[in-house]
C-alpha cells in the first residue's frame, strides 16, 4: 500500500530530527515534529535529580523575549511540590507520564497549582521521562492551556517509544553529561547519607523547612511533621496522607494541628506562604 504525503513528510521530519541530535536546536526540532499532531503551548527539557534543583536542557522562549520569572521560581524551590518531580524521584520509569497519573487527589486545590501551575498558563501537562540512573531522570515536558483529550494522550503514547529513544541518544550531548561519573558519585553519597537518617525522599525539602523555621525563629518540626507538610502542600488530602504514611486519619489531623501551632499559621495558604510566598511574589 502506497503511503500518502503526510507519512512521507513525517519520516522526513524524523530524519532531520536524528540529524539534529548533536545540535543546539534538537529540543526545538522535537517540539516542531510533535506539534504537527498535538497542539501545546509551552515546553521544556529538564534533568530531575533527587534533592537537587532541576537543570535546564532547553525551554520554550517567552513571546516577548523576557525571562519567565514563574519558571525561575519553580527552578529555585517550587519544583519540590511538582507532582511530576516527586513521581520521577520516587518511581523513576521511562515513557509517557500524564498529569492525571501523578497529581494527588487535592492537587488543584493547592496554592502551588493556583499560584504557579495555573498562573503559568498551564491547563494540562504531559512528560516523556528517561531515567539516567537511580537518582536522575531527563524529562521532556509539554504544557497546554487546555486539557488534553483522550486522542491527544493516545497520540503522545504512540510517539513515546521514538521520543524516549531519541532522548537516550541525546544524553551524550547535554552539558550535564560532562563529568557525569563524578556528579553521580557525589549524588550517591548525598542520597546514602539522607537514607541513613531515614529521609531519602524528604532530605532536600527538609533542609528548606529547617532553614526557614530557623530564620524566622519558629519552633522546629519533627521529621514526620515535615513529611506531612510536604504531602499536604503537594496536594494530598488528610486521608491520602494517612494511607501513604500508613498512619490513622486522626494522627494526621493531630500532626497538622501541631504544625500549625509551631509555625503560627492557621491555614494551608499561610503554610504555603511561609515557605514559598517570596518566590510567588517574585513571579507575580
Amino acid at each position: 500500500m502506497e503511503s500518502d504525503w503526510q507519512d512521507r513528510a513525517f519520516h522526513h521530519h524524523i530524519a532531520t530530527l536524528i540529524d539534529a541530535l548533536d545540535g543546539p536546536d534538537f529540543w526545538t526540532r522535537m517540539t516542531r515534529v510533535i506539534e504537527r499532531f498535538v497542539a501545546f503551548d509551552n515546553w521544556c527539557a529538564l534533568l530531575f535529580t533527587r534533592e537537587r534543583a532541576p537543570l535546564v536542557c532547553a525551554e520554550s522562549p517567552m513571546p516577548d523575549g523576557t525571562v519567565d520569572l514563574l519558571f525561575r521560581a519553580y527552578l529555585e524551590a517550587m519544583y519540590q511540590l511538582d507532582p511530576f518531580y516527586i513521581n520521577a524521584c520516587e518511581k523513576p520509569r521511562a515513557g509517557l507520564v500524564t498529569l492525571a497519573e501523578v497529581a494527588p487527589d487535592n492537587f488543584r486545590m493547592t496554592d502551588y497549582y493556583q499560584r504557579y501551575f495555573k498562573s503559568n498558563i498551564i491547563g494540562d501537562e504531559v512528560q516523556f521521562n528517561l531515567p539516567v540512573d537511580n537518582e536522575r531522570t531527563v524529562i521532556f515536558s509539554l504544557g497546554a492551556k487546555h486539557h488534553y483529550t483522550e486522542r491527544d494522550i493516545a497520540q503522545f503514547a504512540m510517539f513515546a517509544p521514538w521520543v524516549v529513544a531519541l532522548m537516550k541518544q541525546r544524553l551524550a550531548y547535554e552539558h550535564f553529561a560532562q563529568g557525569a561519573a563524578e556528579v553521580a558519585a557525589a549524588d550517591r553519597v548525598e542520597v546514602q547519607s539522607a537514607a541513613s537518617h531515614g529521609q531519602l525522599s524528604e532530605a532536600g525539602f527538609a533542609s528548606r523547612i529547617e532553614a526557614v523555621t530557623q530564620q524566622s525563629g519558629r519552633v522546629a518540626l519533627t521529621a514526620r511533621e515535615i513529611e506531612v507538610v510536604r504531602l499536604s502542600l503537594s496536594g494530598f488530602s488528610t486521608r491520602a496522607i494517612a494511607e501513604r504514611l500508613d498512619i490513622s486519619f486522626e494522627t494526621v489531623r493531630a500532626h497538622k494541628k501541631h504544625i500549625y501551632a509551631k509555625l503560627g499559621v492557621s491555614s494551608q495558604s499561610e503554610l504555603f506562604a511561609l515557605f514559598y510566598e517570596p518566590l510567588g511574589r517574585a513571579g507575580a
